[in-house]
């Protein structure tokens, strides 16, 4: 994995890019939102701050994204490991995740952002439930940018539930055996329908995947930056899609 320094990769004022496409070739566009607790930590302040803050950030990278043409971006926000937090931090994420869809929903419909929850959102209470599927429905036409939140999310959960669906139709007769491809497992993942990613960014300096897209990423490119995820902003990620150019894409070619 390449790691970014500071606020720099590395010095890429030689590259030529057309100033047509800021996207360098991004169509969509994962992130591993990392260190909001570690941020608020830094400055003397409860985790809930840092959260807070990083709601910030994603409201400038999914507008800065739309602005530049990127079609899809993919945000880890809670993961099915998650739940093991403190009850008092879960409770404030759920709570936060609430209130941001019944106050950003409008500016999200007006941007013409479509909203899609990937993730186990089948086992929620109902009053969440409700809240997302609403959201969902009232984008559903919108196409100037598609943002799916990983939320209840787990890859390994995410590959088990498409194959036992899969089982399951074939021991209904409705699939045969020999017609379980890779195409038809991916007809039963909660991204079916949306290109795979071709960067992926983790933010908060740890080298690692975290049951994330875990089939999604098979051939994407990965940066890991040091910055936290609420120092994150529209310069750094420029950068990252600056050094996405730099990487030769050979998909085991």
């Amino acid at each position: 994995m390449n790691q970014l320094k500071e606020h720099n990769l590395k010095d890429l004022n030689n590259i030529s890019v057309s100033s047509s496409d800021k996207t360098h070739g991004v169509k969509h566009l994962a992130i591993i939102m990392d260190g909001n607790r570690r941020w608020a930590k830094s400055k003397g302040m409860p985790s809930i701050a840092g959260h807070r803050e990083g709601v910030k950030t994603l409201k400038k990278t999914l507008r800065y994204c739309k602005e530049i043409g990127i079609k899809y971006l993919t945000v880890y926000v809670f993961s099915t490991e998650n739940w093991a937090r403190a009850e008092e931090e879960v409770k404030f994420l759920f709570d936060l995740l609430k209130q941001v869809l019944r106050e950003e929903l409008k500016d999200l419909i007006a941007e013409g952002g479509k909203l899609k929850f990937i993730g186990d959102i089948a086992s929620l209470n109902e009053g969440i439930k409700q809240i997302i599927q609403t959201a969902e429905s009232q984008t559903a036409t919108n196409e100037s940018i598609n943002l799916q939140i990983a939320f209840n999310y787990g890859s390994k959960a995410e590959i088990t539930q498409a194959a036992r669906s899969i089982a399951e139709k074939v021991q209904k007769g409705e699939i045969k055996i020999d017609e379980i491809n890779e195409g038809l497992i991916e007809e039963h993942l909660y991204t079916r329908g949306i290109p795979h990613p071709d960067l992926l960014i983790r933010t908060g300096g740890e080298q690692r995947i975290s049951n994330y897209l875990l089939w999604q990423i098979a051939y994407s490119e990965i940066i890991v930056s040091p910055l936290m995820w609420p120092d994150f902003d529209e310069a750094v990620l420029d950068e990252c899609l600056q050094e996405f150019t730099t990487r030769s894409r050979r998909f085991g070619k």
